[in-house]
């Protein structure tokens, strides 16, 4: 008796494992997958496992890997994302972009004059305020002076042009670590630490630049499109900054540079790309219509930002594959011209 229970015992075990081997297998057929795949992908899953990052599936075939976020790695990756950022500048990949930001750049040289008056006459016909216009909610005093350390915008033109200050990029990056932190998320707080560091490289890189043309601003333009006074002396620039730094401009530098990266790491949704360059043509248009910026400031600022995005990105994690993907379902960006007031005016057309 006892030697029929332990041979109906096996039985069952053996009955069981065959069971669930089929389900496994018929599943894996069903989705379209070998069984021997399914074995080999358990494997990965395992090896990935042991190094510690994070597998993310998400849709039309892209997989996104991510290591586990390094302590203080808006610091430390700061120096070999910046020295790939200046490789990939002058990389053979870069030629073509940089002819078109040379074109869009020159051909928006001889209009930022008519752009700018243009734009004045229709916000004065509307009503809209142009100046930049704040309320104090919280300062503190170091060493016998305030310092504002928050402010609310009293108008819309300021709220636009607040938006190219970092503040909503450091919140977005606060969010995201925090969740990542509660949730042991490595996407959120890869993303956060890719945020503050794109805000400081983006913050050098502009200043650099700036330093080398040496623009003027509108509101202290002497001349039609201001003048140009490269390699001011650093005591001059510090004296009289806005005589020396509208080119290129940092605002849309650090809020292009924020939108890409949010764009990198959440490819799966749809509402990134537009609602975020959405915000870049109302602070380019801001910037405009207060006097800080010409038109011409924007193509080389909008190509910093987007490049030192992607090279934080690419570090910072790896795109496992990339299969499925048509046509339909990639978002485009075009250059076209726009007539405004009989002159044609260099545009972009995005599609998604």
């Amino acid at each position: 008796m006892r030697n029929q229970f332990w041979s109906l015992l096996l039985a069952g075990l053996l009955l069981g494992s065959n069971v669930t081997a089929q389900t496994d297998s018929s599943q894996a057929n069903a989705m379209g997958v070998s069984p021997a795949d399914t074995l080999v992908k358990e494997a990965d899953h395992t090896a990935l496992a042991v190094k510690d990052e994070q597998v993310y599936h998400l849709r039309k075939g892209i997989t996104l890997i991510y290591p586990k976020p390094k302590n203080f790695g808006f610091i430390t990756d700061l120096p070999g994302d910046g020295w790939q950022y200046v490789k990939n500048s002058f990389s053979r990949e870069s030629i073509k972009p940089w002819i078109m930001i040379a074109g869009a750049t020159g051909a928006l040289l001889a209009l930022d004059q008519p752009i700018a008056d243009e734009l004045h006459r229709f916000s004065d016909r509307i009503h809209f305020h142009r100046d930049n216009s704040y309320k104090t909610v919280w300062e503190v005093k170091i060493g016998g002076s305030k310092t504002s350390l928050l402010r609310i915008p009293n108008n819309l033109n300021s709220a636009f042009y607040q938006m190219g200050q970092g503040y909503i990029s450091l919140l977005v990056g606060a969010g995201l670590f925090t969740y990542g932190k509660i949730a042991n998320d490595y996407r959120s707080r890869s993303t956060a630490s890719q945020l503050l560091e794109s805000f400081f490289l983006m913050g050098a890189s502009t200043q650099l630049v700036k330093r080398i043309s040496g623009r003027q601003s509108p509101f202290m333009a002497s001349n039609p499109g201001g003048n140009w006074h490269p390699f001011p002396s650093i005591k001059e620039y510090q004296k009289n900054t806005p005589n020396y730094d509208a080119f290129p401009s940092g605002h849309l530098a650090t809020l292009m540079s924020s939108v890409t990266i949010l764009a990198e790491n959440y490819p799966e949704s749809r509402f990134i790309k537009p609602i975020g360059y959405s915000m870049v043509a109302l602070l380019g248009l801001s910037m405009i219509n207060n006097d800080v910026h010409w038109a011409s400031d924007y193509p080389l600022a909008l190509g910093m930002g987007y490049l030192s995005a992607k090279t934080i990105a690419n570090r910072s994690r790896k795109l496992l594959k990339s299969v499925g993907m048509n046509k339909n379902d990639r978002s485009s960006l075009s250059f076209t011209f726009v007539r405004l007031n009989n002159q044609l005016i260099p545009g972009f057309i995005y599609s998604f």
